[in-house]
């Protein structure tokens, strides 16, 4: 499993086997999560290279004397694929999150947080197994370290806790659409081509590749209108390719339009211009 992503002060610390034993005879914190809500409940779409910065927020209460300094002690939302247990994935926010604090009582204090989780495709996701619905849970990680070896010793130990089904998020491979309609000019009445090209993301190889028997729907706006009508769905073939025929009646933009599915964003090309004569 990875490393968590806030830091190598944490190395190892969701290692949960490895770390069964010193886990066990370290006091949990009692913390509660509520109220989580990741990118507003939304779905992330992510492409090849750019990260996504994915907005979260929710409600932490904590014991009063237990504050996050972001150093060896952290606090906040991870996202994961798998078991609690045994993670296919994980990513966590790489900064500290934004807390006010909303009421306290003796023991405790209840603050209403916001925090950013970057998924970068370069780093955090690996396999098309990715793309598909993650878990939420809330976290605790503290780490202490005595790298002092004047009298020839060192120590290190971390603790860390989670609290699972706090929520779900879809991650999704971006999608791109492509169009061409010719030839141009065109005579009224005369047969046009519509082409075009549905891709994703492909994590594993760092590129977009052809995404094959999908429905695209194939539009059109007369030049005098600002609406799309749907002409007819097209269904994408080899390396996610488009090709259809169409009369040309009037001067307007053609384009593609991809719904989505489960594991892929929806897409829309940019409108083809067609001159009838």
């Amino acid at each position: 499993m990875r490393k968590l992503a806030i830091g190598a002060a944490l190395t190892g610390a969701l290692a949960l086997t490895g770390l069964a034993a010193p886990l066990a005879q370290a006091a949990t914190p009692d913390l509660v999560f509520s109220d989580v809500t990741v990118n507003k409940g939304k779905a992330v779409v992510v492409g090849t290279t750019a990260a996504v910065k994915v907005p979260v927020t929710y409600t932490l209460t904590r014991p009063a004397e237990l504050v996050a300094d972001n150093r060896t002690t952290f606090m906040g939302i991870m996202l994961y694929r798998g078991r609690l247990a045994a993670m296919d994935n994980d990513v966590e926010g790489t900064l500290a999150p934004t807390c006010t604090t909303t009421a306290t009582t003796d023991t405790t204090v209840t603050e209403s947080c916001s925090d950013t989780i970057a998924i970068d495709p370069e780093d955090s996701l690996y396999e098309t197994a990715d793309a598909t619905t993650w878990n939420v849970a809330g976290f605790y990680a503290h780490s202490t370290y005595d790298l002092d070896d004047s009298d020839d010793k060192i120590s290190a130990s971390s603790d860390f806790a989670a609290w699972g089904n706090k929520g779900k998020v879809k991650i999704q491979r971006a999608a791109k659409l492509t169009v061409n309609a010719s030839p141009e000019p065109v005579k009224k009445g005369k047969t046009i081509t519509v082409t075009g090209k549905l891709t994703r993301a492909d994590w594993e190889r760092g590129t977009y590749t052809g995404y094959v028997s999908q429905p695209a729907k194939l539009q059109f706006r007369a030049k005098s209108s600002s609406t799309y009508t749907t002409v007819k769905t097209v269904t994408t073939g080899t390396g996610g390719a488009l090709t259809t025929t169409v009369k040309a009646a009037q001067d307007g933009y053609f384009r593609y339009v991809f719904a989505g599915t489960a594991t892929t964003g929806a897409a829309t090309a940019a409108g083809d211009f067609i001159d009838v004569k």
